[in-house]
């Protein structure tokens, strides 16, 4: 899985995972914040969930023109630093009344526009790496493991913001809603990570940091060739990356959902506590073990020494054995609806070699799907989900508030749904995620014209930055609507994309 991978992906993944880590730890925690600090109705929070998201994914555009004029190097120095100074205005507890919601918009704008130089650009970096002969086949494989690595930053996130909001509350004695401004501080923290990694390992992917100004100047005997492209063949492959731009819209306008209506049903509808195996799973360090033991067993079987083989067997034993002492029949512990968003970037680590090792097998005898036909299957999937949440849904009630002391409306917890639905809803989720998301950024930097790569990367962006724009439908079916209904219009949107992928797939496999 990991081996004859330009090392440059290492360093690029991991200075991405810091600042993934920070991003998902404020989002963790930030449309409840909404509600609780301001006193928002859910459709207002959702309003400016959506639109914060909209912007994360809309100014990799911006950034991807910028950087194919300066240099995408030089873009992804200076969105850290943007987005540094955005979280750290977020940090500041200011209260809940208009100078503080002033404040907040600010900061989001910065984080926003900080993102959009910084994640785009870093991604064509990570495409730039298989311009190599040597890499060029293992282009696929290492946009899944970027993605893994994406990932294990989110993974820790939910239980890092509750911890810390938790700390602040109880050791420091900061009122709830001040508490979440130190969710918010963990994302400075970890932008200094990503900024020390990207350094201390520059020699590794210096060469993908020019824009053309000094692409052209770098230009030597030894250098790869840079593929001339016919304007009818740049005008086809541009054509169909916006029929797959247009698809992915609804992907993430349902997926994204996590975040907002998903939060709403966990933190309204779901079980506040769990016990016995059930209760294991919301510990973040069982699920590391779980990740362990899946990656052992991938390498018990591939490793080719004995010494190799006793390593993983003992990475086996051990987890198992850190699972059995986890384990308490009679436990109980309180489950926080923020925690529930650990359970797609798990997924995502302990089944990418899952998927690796599937596609890896099919490539082999020659029958592994297109780019294009794995997002179509990507949608289906992500129908099935919220096929799985309309069926959980019927007969339950409709969303409840009421007014709180400080006189603001408070959402009322009026179900006890088991945590294995969402926790089921995630899986099935992320397997669509899986097929869509990494498979995607690969066919984007594969097919995308040179000269072009970075507006089209922004363009990949742009359609997951309507789709998060969209994401606001959840926020306003929420308590308009049947909680049915509502995860029927994701339903029902995901499957039409599907429909209409299927009808392009002839236009789309023409370019790959």
């Amino acid at each position: 899985m990991f081996e004859n991978q330009p090392k440059g992906l290492f360093a690029l993944a991991l200075a991405n995972t810091g600042e993934r880590f920070g991003y998902y730890t404020m989002l963790a925690v930030f449309a409840l914040f909404l509600r609780a600090n301001y006193g928002l109705s859910p459709a207002m929070a959702g309003t400016i969930y959506s639109a914060f998201l909209m912007l994360v994914y809309f100014f990799p555009l911006i950034g991807g023109m910028m950087a194919d004029k300066f240099g995408f190097g030089k873009m992804v120095t200076t969105g850290i630093m943007i987005m540094f100074a955005g979280y750290l205005l977020l940090s500041v507890p200011l209260g809940g009344d208009s100078v503080a919601l002033v404040v907040m918009l600010a900061a989001l704008l910065l984080i926003g526009f900080g993102t959009g130089l910084f994640k785009g650009n870093l991604q064509v970096m990570v495409g730039d790496l298989y311009n190599d002969p040597q890499y060029k086949d293992k282009r696929d494989a290492g946009f899944s493991i970027f993605y893994m690595a994406i990932n294990i930053g989110a993974l820790f996130a939910p239980t890092a913001a509750i911890k810390i909001k938790e700390y602040a509350e109880t050791s420091l004695g900061y009122s709830s809603n001040d508490a979440y401004h130190f969710s918010f501080a963990v994302a400075c923290a970890s932008l200094i990570l990503s900024i020390a990694i990207y350094y201390l390992f520059r020699s590794t992917f210096r060469h993908t940091e020019g824009g053309a100004k000094k692409d052209a100047k770098a230009v030597d005997s030894s250098s790869p060739a840079v593929e001339e492209l016919s304007k009818e063949e740049t005008k086809q492959r541009i054509v169909a990356l916006c029929l797959v731009f247009a698809v992915v819209i609804f992907f993430w306008m349902a997926f994204h959902q996590n975040g907002l209506s998903l939060t709403y049903f966990a933190d309204e509808f779901t079980a506040q506590s769990a016990e016995g195996l059930q209760a294991m799973c919301f510990n973040v360090w069982n699920l590391v073990a779980v990740i362990f033991i899946v990656y052992a067993l991938f390498s018990l079987f591939q490793s080719k020494t004995a010494k190799a083989k006793a390593i993983s067997a003992a990475v086996i034993v051990a987890a198992g054995a850190f699972l059995c002492l986890s384990y308490d029949a009679d436990g109980s512990v309180t489950v926080s609806a923020p925690i529930f968003q650990q359970f797609n970037p798990f997924y995502v680590v302990a089944l990418t070699p899952v998927s690796m090792a599937i596609f890896g097998s099919l490539a082999a005898k020659g029958k592994e799907p297109s780019a294009p036909r794995k997002i179509a299957y990507g949608m289906i999937v992500a129908a099935i989900a919220y096929a799985l949440m309309a069926f959980a849904s019927f007969g339950l009630p409709m969303p409840q508030t009421e007014m709180g002391a400080d006189g603001n409306p408070v959402a009322v917890h009026v179900a006890d749904v088991t945590p294995n639905l969402l926790i089921s809803v995630y899986l099935v989720l992320t397997f669509g995620e899986l097929l869509l998301s990494p498979m995607g950024i690969s066919f984007v930097s594969k097919v995308a014209p040179p000269k072009y790569k970075g507006m089209m990367m922004g363009g990949w962006f742009v359609a997951t930055a309507i789709g998060n724009q969209l994401v606001v439908v959840g926020g306003l079916l929420w308590g308009a609507v049947p909680l049915w209904v509502c995860w029927s219009v994701f339903l029902g949107v995901c499957l039409v994309a599907a429909i209409f992928m299927f009808a392009m797939m002839k236009r789309l496999e023409k370019v790959c």
